[in-house]
């Protein structure tokens, strides 16, 4: 056993042993890189990473390209660091999706929020929802760059069909905006509303997320759907 062996060791059992809770962040970063880079030291990769963004969760957000520009982070590392934190976020909306309830668009904008936490790329999704408000799939329909995304209405009705939705609700992110419609977003949103009136399925809302705010449009009264 190398001394690389003998200090993983020690920090695999210490993390068994308390969890992430003693370790500062670029340990727990260390920790998790030795899961993609086998035969290497980690701490140096680890602390760069730190230095580079500032903290834990910037470098969890960072884009994985991005990534690979620091010293010793190749591609499966940044597979990994990207894998985390949206296998997180993917276990916790499954779980809220159980019971979810977004009769209100400060229910939706809420659950949104979440969903939306962390992108740097501008996604379209869509909500299917029964007739009393309850979350029947959360359906992503397409992802921009950072400005721009585009409507599939083929795909749009084709997820309300299939999860026999009663209601729709839009929504898609301004990663480097605030969440004011744009005429684009007005244009999209009345042809999501005309597309869904063909199969009986009403457009509830289309709701704007950005900078950890969020508007709705049914709400704010621009546009009628």
């Amino acid at each position: 056993m190398g001394v690389h062996d003998g200090h993983r060791d020690k920090m695999r059992k210490r993390f068994l042993a308390t969890g992430l809770e003693t370790f500062a962040d670029h340990e727990a970063l260390e920790l998790l890189l030795y899961y993609a880079i086998p035969r290497r030291d980690t701490n140096p990769a680890a602390h760069a990473l730190i230095e580079r963004y500032g903290s834990l969760s910037a470098v969890l957000a960072a884009p994985a390209e991005d990534l690979q520009k620091v010293e010793g982070i190749g591609e499966s590392a940044a597979v990994l660091l990207k894998i985390v934190p949206q296998l997180c976020r993917k276990a916790s909306l499954a779980d809220a999706a159980q019971e979810t309830v977004l009769n209100s668009a400060e229910r939706a904008g809420a659950y949104l929020l979440r969903l939306f936490e962390g992108m740097t790329r501008e996604v379209l999704y869509q909500l299917c929802l029964d007739r009393k408000g309850k979350l029947l799939a959360c359906k992503r329909l397409s992802e921009g760059g950072a400005h721009s995304t585009e409507l599939n209405i083929r795909l749009l009705v084709e997820n309300a069909l299939l999860t026999s939705a009663s209601g729709v609700i839009l929504s898609h992110n301004h990663p480097s905006g605030i969440a004011l419609p744009s005429p684009d977003d007005h244009a999209t949103t009345v042809r999501a509303a005309a597309a869904l009136r063909t199969i009986d399925v009403r457009l509830v809302d289309h709701i704007i997320v950005a900078d950890g705010d969020f508007v709705s449009m049914a709400q704010s009264g621009d546009l009628e759907f």
